[in-house]
């Protein structure tokens, strides 16, 4: 039993053909846990699933597709396999009916196997609008899984809600707690893992911000920042307090400014200064984006 992915949809070779399944045998209704006996299925107890046979596939396969998504599992009754098919019964309860299981018993419906190309056993399947849109074969680890079923639901049209990552709910709890050192760790952890967390970029930058912030009184801050207009570490104590009391857009035209009128390393420590701001609003922030146009109109 083959566990290795392929490294392109297997509907890159070929359509699954039907053509050769004969259709003269009468449907047969569909099967949910309940209705199967315990020696069926002994160990997948949670969700519900269709039967998958030569004489329905059209009918709760194909035809379904049209409205639903379905995915399509080719399984047989193994250590391995049973408990990778539990686990997409558990997803399938959790989505709350936004897709449709169906289960092939290989060893009982092999011209199904073969018509649908199987590689190897698990293999999953997913169709969309009558048509299969892409197959795994092996078993994904939970996370990959659960990212393919979204996938999935995203190509028939259903509307996916992201996942929060738990270690981030953890890591912005402790910021607004003010235990910046835990949440710094946290967030550091997530970034190690997947570098590209604008999310988990977003609270690190927050925290470096409260960081330089603690113990500063804010009118103070401003005070002397219009006192002495050419001082930068002034004028970044002031934007750091213009963000932190919601005034993100002044800030930014503040260090903006001060841009055009410093020059060699004030300039980058400014203009460094100004993108770590940024990042704690996010890049989609329609404040952030034309503040970054002024900010390259300024150094260009």
């Amino acid at each position: 039993m083959s566990e290795q992915r392929p490294t392109q949809s297997i509907f890159t070779r070929g359509a699954v053909d039907l053509g050769a399944l004969s259709s003269s045998r009468p449907a047969q209704p569909a099967a949910t846990p309940a209705q199967e006996s315990p020696q069926e299925s002994p160990q997948v107890q949670t969700g519900s699933w269709v039967e998958v046979t030569e004489a329905n596939v059209q009918a709760v396969v194909l035809d379904k597709s049209l409205t639903i998504p379905v995915v399509v599992a080719f399984v047989v009754d193994h250590p391995q396999v049973t408990p990778y098919f539990t686990e997409l019964a558990e997803q399938n309860a959790k989505d709350g009916g936004a897709w449709v299981l169906a289960r092939v018993d290989v060893q009982a419906q092999p011209r199904l196997a073969q018509a649908f190309q199987v590689q190897s056993v698990p293999m999953i399947f997913a169709v969309v609008g009558g048509q299969p849109v892409d197959g795994v074969p092996g078993i994904l680890p939970p996370t990959d899984l659960r990212k393919w079923l979204d996938a999935v639901l995203k190509a028939g049209g259903v509307q996916v809600e992201a996942p929060t990552d738990p270690r981030l709910v953890e890591a912005d709890e402790a910021l607004i707690m003010g235990d910046l050192d835990t949440a710094e760790t946290a967030y550091k952890k997530i970034l190690a893992d997947s570098p590209k967390d604008q999310a988990a970029e977003a609270g690190l930058a927050h925290v470096a911000l409260a960081k330089r912030v603690k113990g500063v009184d804010p009118n103070d801050a401003l005070a002397k920042a219009a006192e002495y207009p050419e001082d930068v570490r002034a004028q970044l104590r002031a934007a750091d307090v213009e963000v932190l009391s919601g005034q993100a857009e002044q800030a930014y035209q503040r260090l903006v400014e001060l841009v055009r009128n410093v020059y060699g390393d004030d300039r980058e420590t400014v203009r460094q200064h100004l993108v770590s701001l940024f990042a704690i609003a996010g890049p989609d922030d329609p404040v952030v984006a034309a503040a970054r146009r002024s900010l390259a109109n300024a150094l260009f």
